[in-house]
């Protein structure tokens, strides 16, 4: 005994309508909310040649260590001392260098404040050392 009868051997046909409504309402929600454009980024210039194009004399470097200070003529420095010590000494173009334990929020912090300033800071990048076998 059968309690319930079998379907009808025909195929149920599948409106596509409304699977094309719901993808073009999804595109024009992808295209209003995303940008074509990264914004945010910091762009870096590498400029790392020893010497000024402008003036032709020596760029002076400045290296950011692991926990936020600057090493500048052999000198410690944290960056608002290093900022105003450069403003004195008349420097407005620097190179931008990093040790290997220097973390990214470091080098962020230090650039965008010396770049602020008015500061031309060049990001000097240091090539990796060779693996010892």
């Amino acid at each position: 005994m059968q309690l319930v009868e079998p379907r009808p051997a025909r195929p149920i046909p599948i409106r596509i309508t409304p699977l094309i409504d719901v993808v073009f309402i999804l595109l024009v929600f992808f295209m209003l909310t995303s940008r074509l454009l990264p914004v945010s980024f910091m762009e870096l210039t590498n400029s790392t040649g020893d010497t000024s194009p402008v003036t032709g004399e020596p760029v002076p470097e400045v290296t950011v260590e692991r926990d936020g200070q600057a090493i500048w003529r052999g000198e410690t420095y944290d960056i608002g001392a290093l900022v105003s010590e450069l403003k004195a000494s008349g420097i407005d173009e620097i190179n931008l260098a990093t040790a290997p334990t220097t973390r990214l929020t470091d080098f962020t912090t230090a650039y965008s404040q010396l770049s602020g300033s008015g500061i031309t800071t060049h990001w000097k990048r240091s090539p990796q050392p060779a693996e010892q076998p």
